[in-house]
């Protein structure tokens, strides 16, 4: 025996209504069209469900036996039907999100705030980490997608280019580099360096290397987070390095963002999704918002075209 749906939502119809004429409006197909769907269910089943007589229609024994299974089972498969509706068309769904904690406290937020005037349905969850647990949080599974720099050894997820954006010197409001009409490496190298741990001042000393012959930078203190180094400049500490997406930021600790030249070193984020993965409609619709977003926001500090390192 195998029913057929349409079958069964014909003999429901005609259950609830107790009339084939109404049944057939209800289902918006002819009455004939519809006596064939219940004839068709009788020679599955082997038997009748369905008394027909002049004045009204019953239902036979198993005919009551098998309507609230049958309604139950259209119910419950209507209702995921339209829970699948509400997620392809954005009207539910959770998107999850691991990031670095400067760009957690700059850039996303100001993307999700955007989204949500479009999508107010969709929730969007942001867990601000270490940039070494970015891609951790994607192979589990924590997270749907990922954003961060580029870290060794290369992941083994899918990678998308969000941005590249050049190094920009980040020093205390009315210091005297601001007088200078142009900051190159050697400059940066005359006063204390706040750096971050790991990868970061580790790429960043091999690319000036490679650009200069020669390192002259030398770190006078490594934190942990960008944040921190941050309030150490504005405290008169050092000078440190950042990417002008956090420039709004840099501004709220009183300090002042200028372009680095000779060489201009770049740093690329990308978004890590898992391979073989397919991501939720919610998921899907935030990432091309996402690159939109960026594309807007910063195409000014962006940098185009430029080979990968």
């Amino acid at each position: 025996m195998n029913p057929t749906l349409r079958q069964m939502r014909a003999f429901v119809a005609v259950a609830k209504t107790g009339h084939f004429t109404l049944a057939a409006e209800y289902l918006h197909i002819t009455q004939s069209a519809l006596s064939g769907l219940i004839k068709e269910l009788e020679q599955t089943l082997g038997a009748r469900v369905v008394d027909r007589s002049t004045r009204k229609i019953g239902l036979t024994d198993i005919g009551r036996e098998l309507y609230p299974l049958f309604s139950q089972m259209i119910d419950d498969l209507d209702g995921a039907l339209a829970n699948v509706a509400d997620h392809t068309r954005l009207k539910k769904g959770i998107v999850r999100i691991a990031a670095p904690q400067l760009m957690s406290c700059t850039l996303l937020p100001e993307a999700m705030a955007a989204y949500r005037a479009l999508h107010p349905d969709i929730e969007v969850r942001l867990a601000d980490t270490a940039v070494e647990s970015v891609i951790a949080r994607v192979l589990s599974g924590e997270a749907d997608f990922g954003i961060g720099p580029e870290r060794d050894p290369a992941p083994t997820l899918h990678v998308r280019t969000l941005f590249e954006m050049p190094f920009a010197l980040v020093f205390p409001k009315g210091h005297e580099l601001e007088a200078q009409a142009r900051v190159t490496w050697h400059d940066v190298s005359r006063y204390p360096f706040i750096s971050l741990q790991g990868q970061f001042t580790e790429r960043l000393l091999d690319d000036m290397h490679a650009s200069l012959r020669e390192v002259p930078l030398k770190p006078a203190g490594e934190v942990t987070f960008m944040t921190t180094a941050l309030a150490m400049v504005g405290a008169g500490l050092g000078v440190t390095v950042c990417l002008p997406y956090a420039e709004r930021l840099a501004t709220s600790y009183g300090l002042a963002m200028r372009p680095i030249e000779e060489p201009q070193l770049t740093r690329r984020f990308f978004v890590y999704t898992r391979p073989g993965r397919s991501l939720s409609p919610a998921a899907e619709s935030f990432i091309d918002f996402l690159f939109g977003h960026v594309e807007h926001t910063y195409a000014e500090a962006a940098v185009h075209d430029t080979p990968p390192r």
